[in-house]
């Protein structure tokens, strides 16, 4: 009989905590976040799934925009500022976020004494569009690549038929 404790996708406490790891956006000097991809740590490709920290002060990244991958957030503690499409709501403990493509754009800020904590996930699509309009930039991903692109040199190709 095989032990639990065997199963590559049983994702113990420890090991999420072991894969901690903290980032920042390169576009917003208050951005810091430290969490865990949950879903890679137990071997998920299609879909994303993380936990996600943001100390007092501090910001997610920055604000923007998806065009394909859907993207979700729920707040486990803590309160934040969200950001989304150019209105600000205070969020808490369970207070959930949906962002169906193509999304609104979106942010969080903690401008709280107490760290914030939330689950955030959505698609893991090969290919992906995100505006963050507030820099005039566009991100494309294909692939495990992102290339930016001003949005100002975009030159519109017309209708397209179809």
């Amino acid at each position: 009989m095989s032990h639990v404790s065997d199963y590559a996708g049983l994702v113990r406490a420890a090991r999420v905590k072991e894969a901690e790891d903290s980032g920042s956006h390169p576009w917003n000097a208050k951005s810091l976040v430290i969490g865990t991809h949950l879903s890679r740590v137990g071997g998920l490709k299609r879909c994303g799934v993380s936990i996600v920290q943001i100390p007092s002060g501090h910001e997610s990244f920055a604000y923007h925009a998806h065009h394909r991958e859907e993207e979700w957030i729920y707040i486990l503690t803590g309160k934040a500022v969200a950001e989304i499409d150019g209105s600000e709501y205070e969020v808490g403990p369970g207070d959930f976020m949906a962002f169906p493509t193509p999304s609104v754009p979106h942010h969080l800020r903690n401008p709280f004494q107490e760290e914030l904590v939330y689950l955030m996930g959505g698609e893991n699509l090969a290919f992906e569009v995100a505006d963050f309009l507030c820099h005039g930039k566009r991100m494309v991903k294909l692939k495990r690549q992102a290339v930016i692109y001003d949005l100002s040199s975009g030159t519109p190709l017309g209708p397209l038929e179809g």
